[in-house]
């Protein structure tokens, strides 16, 4: 018979979504757990040269304060796939002990910590290195739905097809979904601006475009006018939102594509 008094309680991990930097975008059941002051939070950090947490800031501003444990935990601006593992590794080596010690975590993310967001990743390693440990992910308003609302545009209607592009994929690869998809969200836009700026240039499609840099945040910045930004340095919490003219509105019904308006003819990007 398993002797209840010595079992020994572990930690939960929680993956706490923040929204995309208006403090107001804070769901209740996220704030709730912030407002516990027995747990731990973490929070990411992409130098350790400039330690700032946008995640944190978010938590910050709404007047709310660090626990007394908490760490910054870093995960660098990188595709190197060892370099990413490494960092993973030591994030969830570092949280484990505090799990392990029946305190729970809470990792802060900004947005929704089920998309693109660092969490997933950190929530697997810890469960590599212990399965028992449980995660919990507290779901959160995403970037795209808080900028179509601060541009005042639906992103999709009826049946409107909608695609979530990370436009590292490439020029390439955002023209051939330009035919299939009714609203393209282009997600860390930063390296490829001066690009995409020209792709849709040539496309005719740039005046259905708008830019949306720290939605939410104190710094916010709305650009509807596209080409002004070729050149320019952007944040990496950028996105832009592209509504697709060629495209006629709920062509997919009952799972049957309806003939399309015709595209303009390009060579494909390289």
């Amino acid at each position: 018979m398993t002797d209840t008094a010595n079992t020994v309680r572990l930690g939960k991990l929680y993956g706490v979504s923040l929204g995309p930097g208006d403090p107001g975008l804070i769901t209740r059941r996220a704030w709730s757990l912030l407002e516990r002051r027995d747990a731990v939070w973490t929070y990411p950090i992409r130098s350790n040269k400039k330690p700032e947490s946008y995640a944190l800031d978010i938590v910050l501003r709404a007047g709310l304060t660090l626990t007394e444990d908490h760490e910054a935990l870093l995960f660098p601006m990188t595709h190197d796939e060892e370099k990413l593992t490494r960092h993973w590794l030591k994030a969830a080596e570092s949280v484990l002990p505090r799990l392990l010690a029946g305190r729970d975590v809470m990792f802060l993310v900004e947005g929704d910590a089920s998309t693109y967001a660092t969490f997933g990743h950190l929530a697997r390693t810890v469960r590599a290195l212990d399965a028992r440990i449980q995660v919990e992910t507290i779901a959160g308003v995403n970037a795209f739905n808080a900028a179509c609302a601060a541009t005042d545009q639906a992103l999709s209607e009826q049946d409107d097809t909608v695609a979530l592009v990370p436009a590292a994929y490439g020029v390439a690869a955002v023209d051939r979904l330009l035919r299939d998809f009714d609203t393209l969200v282009l997600l860390k836009v930063k390296p490829l601006m001066d690009d995409l700026i020209a792709w849709m240039e040539e496309r005719g499609i740039i005046d259905q475009c708008v830019f949306i840099e720290r939605c939410g945040s104190p710094d916010e910045r709305i650009v509807r006018d596209v080409r002004s930004l070729r050149g320019e340095k952007v944040s990496y919490l950028s996105l832009m939102i592209l509504k697709n003219p060629h495209r006629i509105r709920g062509e997919r019904i009952r799972g049957c594509l309806k003939k399309s308006s015709p595209m303009p003819e390009t060579s494909e990007a390289a």
